[in-house]
């Protein structure tokens, strides 16, 4: 392959500006609480950051799966931000499989194309994205 030949790929980032803003107040939240606090308190700290910040989100949003008009099974999302992303908290050791699968259950479920699941019981945050596997562009 010549080098002098230039590569350009084209990658598209759902919605980057919006999970950058999200991005940055999980890292406030990070640096003010730390990373020993419980889940709740890093969803309250990111729910003041949000009011104050102006974007929409609706917290714990409840999904309830419903089949032969009964309910067979309850889950909330931590959040939904202005209707586009689903933000998981974590404050555990590790992150699991079964987090990323979670993440990518509800954004199945709301038909959303991007989720964060960020873990704040680590020494440095690393929020991830997580894209929905079902979604057809």
């Amino acid at each position: 392959m010549d080098p002098n030949i230039l590569i350009i790929r084209k990658t598209k980032l759902v919605f980057p500006e919006l999970s950058y803003k999200i991005s940055g107040l999980l890292f406030k939240v990070h640096n003010e609480l730390g990373r020993f606090c419980k889940e709740k308190n890093y969803s309250d700290a990111i729910e003041q950051l949000l009011l104050t910040s102006g974007l929409p989100f609706e917290r714990e949003k409840k999904l309830e799966i419903k089949m032969m008009d009964n309910f067979i099974t309850k889950n909330w999302a931590d959040f939904v931000i202005d209707g586009k992303i689903v933000l998981e908290i974590k404050a555990k050791r590790f992150v699991t499989r079964e987090d990323y699968i979670q993440t990518a259950r509800y954004l199945d479920f709301l038909n959303l194309p991007l989720g964060m699941l960020v873990n704040f019981n680590q020494k440095f945050l690393k929020p991830k994205r997580v894209l929905n596997p079902n979604l057809k562009n």
